[in-house]
């Protein structure tokens, strides 16, 4: 099916706004680019100081060209710019990329011209890209819009293509695009596509995205980001990319506040909060790496490789040093890299001098390499069920010897049965790459980065996308009447969830004296009593909190010392009395929350609860809403999981019902966003299996 940026990645035509005969610079670069990129469509150059530029006939104005241009690419003085794209719409013109900078990044009336540029567009129908782009390559179609030398092409060198899948860059940042690109081509690594994304005015990385997506020829996807803009598409795009299991792997920089700071200086997007960012990228599937190589290393890994069926790891060496290395570096990933059967030993044993070792890691020895012993393991193990994949390491800096035969190692990795990783520990030749590239074999070379890119190839193969979140379980409900005011005390919280359903224990407000009888006939003993204000969050710091009350002149006494110690504390806050509850019996503590992300909106959270929530940090996010599945997943993503699984011993914790809590207040705090900017449940006692669990304490934040 045609997608509306066919015509963007692969035009027809293109004219190029502002060229130049001077290659030294940029507008000379772009036009001598797509030429030695041999572009097959006709290039218009625009440019009223000249009539002809390298034997093509140069235009004062788009309009004098008179045929139809699919891409204008736009390089002059950021103020003249608005008018060329007039110009464009007004010759009908369907795409532009605008090289030019001098616009939001600046601030001020520069930022004003960019939102010019992206009312153009919404009023054209034109799609545009940029401004301060450092433009695309369309590698296929031989497209290079970009002054990048990294898309140079030297006569007489051939490319190394080591990989039939291809790898799509989406980057907002056009020097890390085509870096990505550059260290891609030298691995062998092919590639689909590479486009810098600049300031978005119009088309952004979400767009370019689910371009990526849905195209045919690119199997893995790479992305560089600040921030999202335009977060709709780039959501939809994400779970089409789940849902076909096309893998994405995404570094997102601006994490620190210096980071952030850069992020805006640079495009003036803004960067988020980082770990919303990764509740999305989680939610998706995406594989989070945040170093260029290690990112290479994971799509080169993806694009030469079938998924594996599990985590087992076989390591075939020609030195026993190398070999326990790579045993290491996956084990501390934490793959296995099991002792093979007796039967599986033996057989390998045959293709070794006695000195080798068949156990895992396997040792063949340099003596295997010629004997043939090393070619012979490796087809062995890929037909063995032990395990699930090959790493071999080995020394592939040889400019005239080859530890492989062609016909004997492409049969095997072309059948892909399992994922087969190369790592050399010296420094791979030229002619080593090349030659192994004829096989598939894409050469790596650090050893810390091919351990994880298999721990992220094993991940990424049992992953699914979540199942979409059950809204039914919680009927809609008019909450307006329980947030006349912005900050709620914990009376008042509850009130609002229970009036949404969701279950918490039964609890009265005590507002005077007179009310404490009546109260403890209907909670009972022991109990737990708590000040209650909506200018109090935190009451145990201002003595507002008594557990364990077992009698009623307890009571009375507590209820009176609970109200001192808060107007001691807290002179100005309005107090509304003291709330009894049920004392909860004991249970894993666990916090449940939702707040609300600047670019993705309501997320919610879940972690290690108590007075430990702020100490530990051991928290997880995902966006809201989510289906009790997923909540489940969130669980079993913390540290503190074994507390709910029966840890040394302990009974284990209802996790279903705390499964079941957690989508419920995701589906509140999603339904809600426009009323509701935080929910925080702290603690929720996890019982035993079967038990439920008990909600001590609440906080529901309005958006005033």
């Amino acid at each position: 099916m045609p997608h509306p940026l066919d015509s963007f990645f692969a035009p027809a035509s293109i004219s190029l706004i502002g060229a130049s005969r001077d290659h030294e610079k940029i507008p000379g670069r772009l036009l001598s680019m797509l030429r030695k990129n041999e572009y097959p469509g006709p290039i218009y150059p625009v440019n009223p100081n000249y009539p002809d530029i390298d034997g093509l006939s140069c235009y004062k104005s788009v309009a004098e060209i008179g045929a139809p241009i699919d891409l204008a690419v736009i390089i002059i003085p950021a103020r003249a710019v608005l008018a060329a794209l007039e110009q464009c719409a007004a010759a009908g013109v369907k795409n532009a990329v605008i090289i030019s900078s001098g616009f939001a990044e600046e601030g001020g009336d520069s930022a004003a011209m960019q939102d010019a540029i992206a009312d153009l567009a919404g009023r054209t129908g034109m799609r545009i890209s940029g401004p301060n782009a450092e433009g695309f390559f369309s590698q296929a179609q031989r497209v290079a819009v970009t002054f990048s030398p990294a898309v140079d092409v030297k006569p007489d060198v051939v490319p190394l293509v080591a990989t039939t899948r291809r790898i799509g860059i989406v980057a907002q940042s056009g020097g890390i695009g085509f870096a990505y690109y550059h260290r891609a081509k030298a691995l062998g690594v092919a590639v689909s596509y590479v486009v810098s994304a600049g300031n978005e005015s119009d088309l952004g990385a979400g767009e370019f995205l689910d371009y990526m997506v849905q195209d045919a020829s690119t199997d893995v996807i790479m992305l560089f980001i600040e921030g999202i803009r335009d977060v709709d598409k780039f959501l939809a795009a994400a779970q089409r990319a789940a849902e076909l299991k096309k893998p994405v792997i995404v570094t997102k920089v601006g994490r620190s506040g210096a980071g952030m700071r850069a992020a805006a200086s640079h495009t003036a997007s803004m960067a988020g909060w980082s770990a919303a960012y990764d509740a999305v990228f989680a939610k998706f599937g995406f594989i989070v790496s945040n170093d260029l190589d290690e990112a290479l290393t994971i799509a080169a890994v993806l694009a030469s490789n079938p998924p594996p069926k599990g985590d087992r790891v076989a390591v075939v060496t020609v030195s026993g040093g190398a070999g326990i290395w790579g045993a290491d570096a996956v084990a501390l990933r934490g793959l296995q890299v099991p002792e093979l059967s007796e039967a599986i030993q033996a057989g390998i044993r045959t293709l070794m001098p006695s000195y080798g070792s068949a156990r895992n890691p396997i040792d063949v020895t340099a003596q295997g390499v010629t004997s043939g012993g090393l070619q012979k393991s490796v087809d062995l193990l890929t037909a063995s069920d032990e395990v699930d994949a090959i790493l071999v390491v080995l020394s592939l800096s040889s400019e005239v010897r080859m530890p492989f035969r062609e016909a004997e190692l492409k049969p095997v990795l072309a059948a892909q049965r399992k994922p087969v990783v190369f790592y050399s520990y010296t420094l791979p030749s030229d002619f080593a790459r090349r030659e192994l590239a004829k096989s598939g074999v894409v050469v790596l070379s650090g050893l810390t980065h091919v351990g994880v890119a298999m721990r992220q190839l094993v991940d990424y193969a049992k992953f699914e996308p979540p199942k979409p979140a059950e809204d039914a379980r919680l009927p809609p409900r008019d909450l307006s009447a329980h947030l006349e005011s912005p900050v709620l005390s914990e009376a008042d919280s509850k009130a609002l969830l229970r009036a949404t359903g969701i279950a918490l224990p039964d609890e009265v407000l005590v507002t005077d004296r007179s009310g404490l009888d009546a109260a403890i006939g209907r909670v009972g003993f022991p109990l737990a009593m708590k000040i209650q204000s909506p200018d109090i969050a935190h009451k145990s710091e201002v003595g507002g909190v008594r557990v364990n009350v077992t009698t009623k002149g307890e009571v009375f006494l507590a209820f009176e010392s609970l109200l001192n110690n808060a107007r001691r504390h807290r002179p100005d806050a309005v107090l509304q009395g003291v709330l009894l509850a049920p004392m909860a019996k004991k249970g894993v503590e666990i916090i449940v929350g939702t707040m609300t992300d600047a670019t993705f909106g309501p997320m919610v959270m879940v972690g290690l609860g108590g007075i430990t929530t702020e100490l530990f940090r051991d928290v997880v996010y995902r966006p809201a809403p989510v289906s009790a599945e997923e909540a489940g997943a969130m669980l079993a993503g913390l540290k503190a999981a074994p507390l709910l699984n029966g840890f040394r011993g302990a009974a284990k914790a209802d996790v279903a019902a705390l499964a079941r809590l957690i989508a419920d207040v995701s589906v509140l705090a999603a339904r809600h966003a426009k009323e509701i900017a935080e929910i925080e449940l702290n603690p929720v006692l996890v019982h035993g299996e079967g038990q439920g669990v008990t909600i001590v304490d609440a906080l529901v934040v309005g958006r005033g």
